[in-house]
């Protein structure tokens, strides 16, 4: 078993596992519940972590847990042709006066 990444978002690290195992890759979550004793031990060492069952599968786990970072990070930033308004990448509607990009 290998540690393959931790973030301080549950919910980061679960949807990378659903990610892998759609791929057919076993892994396990480690320190799921250790949130409640930050504070009490360094933040970063409670943080969620995944971890791949079998060794073998590591390099593929990382390339699609990798992938699924760039497809899911945002765009480039864009002017609203309606009101002017600059908006974030991630925005697929003016947060403005919601007109779509």
């Amino acid at each position: 078993m290998k540690k393959l990444t931790s973030s301080e978002s549950l919910i980061t690290i679960n949807h990378f596992k659903n990610v892998l195992e759609s791929e057919g890759i076993a892994c396990r979550i480690k320190n799921e519940h250790l949130g409640s004793i930050m504070g009490e031990m360094p933040f970063v060492e409670v943080w969620p972590e995944l971890w791949v069952i079998n060794d073998l599968d590591f390099d593929r786990a990382k390339q699609l847990i990798d992938t699924a970072i760039v497809e899911e990070s945002p765009q480039r930033s864009w002017k609203c042709k309606k009101c002017g308004e600059e908006n974030e990448g991630q925005f697929a509607a003016c947060w403005n006066c919601g007109e779509p990009g």
